[in-house]
């Protein structure tokens, strides 16, 4: 089941990823979303996975800001 927040992260994810680069204050509002229905689902899990694993292999740059 997908919840609002999970929806919630699916978009601002998605704009990271589409964007190619993530600000650091825009990783910290994407980890706020996701804890802040005080628990993270698997549909979360997998959206926070994927980021990070694009962030690892630099397919979407974290900067500053």
């Amino acid at each position: 089941m997908l919840t609002k927040s999970g929806r919630n992260l699916e978009e601002v994810i998605k704009k990271a990823i589409d964007d190619h680069v993530i600000k650091n204050s825009e990783y910290e509002e994407i980890i706020d979303l996701a804890h802040g229905d005080g628990k993270i689902d698997a549909h979360e899990r997998v959206l926070l996975q994927e980021l990070n694993d694009l962030i690892s292999n630099k397919s979407v740059r974290r900067i500053t800001g």
